[in-house]
């Protein structure tokens, strides 16, 4: 079954072009679901691809972390370097989409995220921490090992603001 938060229509949802030229005004077609978030909160790699990048785009697996707003909106949040390619690519053009699929041997879902991606300077070591408490076992001194080198660098937090969510439940 597939759900759009737009249209349930299948057929077309991946021949659907967006033709706007201005960003939205926030709607229930960028709400996450709790089903969204019960995949959205597990240690699950997402695919990250960025406008103004080659074509065909060329997403990357990152971490991410669910966020809760002052307003109740929720949005996502990863880190990277200052200077990293998807940083300045954002620079240029904030728009983004995050694709977080379910694992082979479980029944296929995904939940794709779209929306504009805002640098923030501050939180990126502290969500690094919390990312690698997630997806690496803390008492594990190769992790930690790991890690070091990421909180000594400089990083910035990125956080993408939905704008549109699809999704896939089978």
């Amino acid at each position: 079954m597939t759900t759009d938060a737009r249209t349930d229509d299948a057929r077309t949802d991946d021949a659907r072009t967006d033709t706007r030229t201005e960003a939205p005004a926030r709607t229930a077609a960028a709400s996450l679901t709790p089903a969204d978030l019960d995949l959205l909160r597990r240690p699950l790699h997402g695919f990250l691809t960025v406008a103004g990048g080659p074509l065909p785009p060329e997403p990357r697996p990152v971490w991410f972390e669910v966020a809760e707003t002052g307003a109740g909106d929720r949005t996502l949040q990863l880190f990277t370097a200052p200077d990293s390619l998807k940083v300045r690519r954002l620079r240029g053009d904030p728009r983004a989409s995050l694709v977080v699929a379910a694992p082979v041997g479980e029944r296929e879902r995904w939940v794709s995220v779209t929306g504009p991606v805002t640098v923030e300077p501050d939180g990126a070591h502290d969500l690094a921490r919390r990312l690698a408490a997630r997806y690496w076992d803390p008492a594990d001194p190769a992790s930690a090992a790991d890690l070091a080198p990421i909180l000594a660098a400089d990083q910035v937090r990125l956080v993408l603001h939905p704008e549109s969510v699809r999704r896939y439940a089978h």
